[in-house]
């Protein structure tokens, strides 16, 4: 970057905000993902009009603009792949308003996840989206990305939530895009920009909706003597018409690591483990978790128990958030995709998942999203081990081809990011492509923001990554 643009740039955001030593610049080299390249300059606004003034000088000296919210991306979409700007929302962290009466909230971009939740808490709301990483992670990536959680099975994922939003486009000029009412006329651009990966436009406000927190929440964990039962009786729960508020699964080996650090009380010999949430009136979310213990035991589940108190609630769910974390026990890095594949057919995809890692020679632990199918498996390995990079590699490759295969398709929340541009082509036709591209042609003419992205990248001389590697510790959330 020219000594003229990064004076520029301190002016618009004060020199304290604009950070360009190639030693500082490390930490911001990558997000949660297995790639990492550094940015020209990492860039701190405050505000929107800061952003806009960013954004213009960017524009004027030809600079791509990547924007990055936490870093705890999976998909490698914070990552500045063409060096240039990493633009930094983590100053612009306001709470700025809690209508309780309307049961919403706008939030600036860096608000983390669960700090929106626990202010909205005060006033008797909560807001559902809630990834692993909600510690951590923050709403305008939530965005971005168009975000999930583990209670995405029942109140879906960041886009139903999200009524509007203040974007700064690369021309620099601000917009508002939807509002209160959910049934505006007109074209859905905010459809359009939720989950666009930053390669659209910067998210500088965000107004979502809140919902009333339930009288009552019941958390059931239940064991099961293969990953095969366990998934089977996600299906007969779903056919029996009861979708639960969450239905997340971990196998053998994310239960044994897991447990080693948590001791949250999952039974180390189950092949599986499933942990259901029902929430709503207090009669009917217990007569409701009745029935789903009854359609559990019926398909081989043991060691059923639901969780005394909120305490013993949060402990389990503290063991399946921190699950990426715990698997440091066994290896210390990881590689992790998301595909999604339809329920029926989990076993099967799980099955292909196993013989995958077993000719590549690697651990794989597997936690996932079960009752929307949304597959987490992580692939353990050691980056010492020499030349270990390509079989990771070819493993997640064949791992996803295999949820695709079975009717799937590429990510369920995390993103295409960086790491699946490439197998964009298995989903999607030569005309979808270019659809796609010429939509995010109008928002973003120049191609500078977040390049390399989403789409194939024809720069790009291989679809592999040339990967540095996720680090697996009992610190750190997704």
């Amino acid at each position: 970057m020219n000594r003229g643009a990064l004076e520029q740039l301190r002016k618009a955001v004060g020199a304290d905000h604009v950070v360009s030593d190639p030693h500082d610049l490390v930490i911001f080299e990558r997000d949660a993902s297995i790639t990492g390249a550094l940015p020209d300059a990492i860039v701190f606004p405050a505000d929107t009009a800061e952003v806009s003034k960013v954004l213009r000088i960017a524009a004027a000296h030809g600079l791509p603009v990547v924007p990055r919210g936490a870093g705890t991306g999976l998909s490698g979409g914070a990552v500045t792949i063409r060096h240039g700007i990493a633009l930094s929302l983590a100053r612009m962290h306001r709470i700025l308003e809690i209508d309780a009466g309307n049961r919403t909230a706008t939030v600036e971009p860096g608000v983390v996840n669960l700090d929106l939740s626990q202010a909205a808490a005060r006033q008797g709301l909560f807001y559902a989206p809630d990834p692993s990483s909600q510690k951590a992670c923050t709403i305008g990536g939530n965005a971005a990305e168009n975000s999930g959680g583990p209670h995405c099975l029942y109140y879906g994922v960041t886009s139903n939530h999200v009524l509007g939003m203040e974007v700064v486009l690369a021309d620099g000029s601000v917009h508002r895009v939807g509002g209160d009412n959910p049934d505006r006329p007109g074209l859905d651009l905010l459809g359009v920009l939720v989950g666009s990966e930053g390669t659209m436009a910067v998210i500088t406000k965000i107004q979502v909706k809140l919902l009333p927190l339930p009288e009552a929440v019941t958390t059931l964990m239940a064991a099961f003597p293969t990953i095969e039962t366990a998934s089977h009786a996600v299906s007969d729960v779903i056919a029996h018409g009861i979708v639960p508020a969450a239905l997340e699964m971990m196998d053998h080996a994310t239960v044994g690591a897991v447990e080693a650090h948590y001791r949250a009380g999952y039974p180390t010999d189950a092949g599986a483990v499933l942990l259901v949430e029902v929430d709503g009136l207090t009669e009917s979310a217990q007569e409701l978790m009745d029935q789903v213990r009854r359609l559990l035991e019926s398909n081989e589940a043991f060691s059923c128990r639901v969780a005394a108190d909120a305490a013993e609630r949060e402990l389990l769910w503290a063991g399946r958030k921190g699950a990426i974390g715990a698997l440091g026990r066994i290896k210390p890095n990881y590689y992790l995709h998301d595909g999604v594949v339809p329920r029926t057919r989990l076993p099967e995809v799980l099955r292909q998942v196993g013989e995958v890692a077993g000719r590549y020679r690697l651990p794989v632990a597997n936690v996932f999203h079960a009752g929307d199918g949304n597959l987490h498996p992580n692939i353990l390995f050691d980056l010492r081990e020499t030349g270990v990079m390509d079989r990771v590699e070819k493993a997640g490759e064949e791992m996803l081809r295999a949820c695709i295969d079975a009717g799937g398709t590429l990510s369920g929340e995390h993103g295409i990011g960086l790491e699946k541009n490439a197998f964009m082509p298995w989903i999607f036709g030569p005309d979808d492509l270019d659809a796609m591209q010429r939509v995010k042609d109008v928002f973003d003419p120049g191609g500078s923001l977040n390049p390399g992205k989403v789409f194939p990248d024809a720069e790009r001389k291989e679809a592999r990554l040339l990967a540095r590697s996720g680090v697996a510790s009992e610190a750190q959330w997704w």
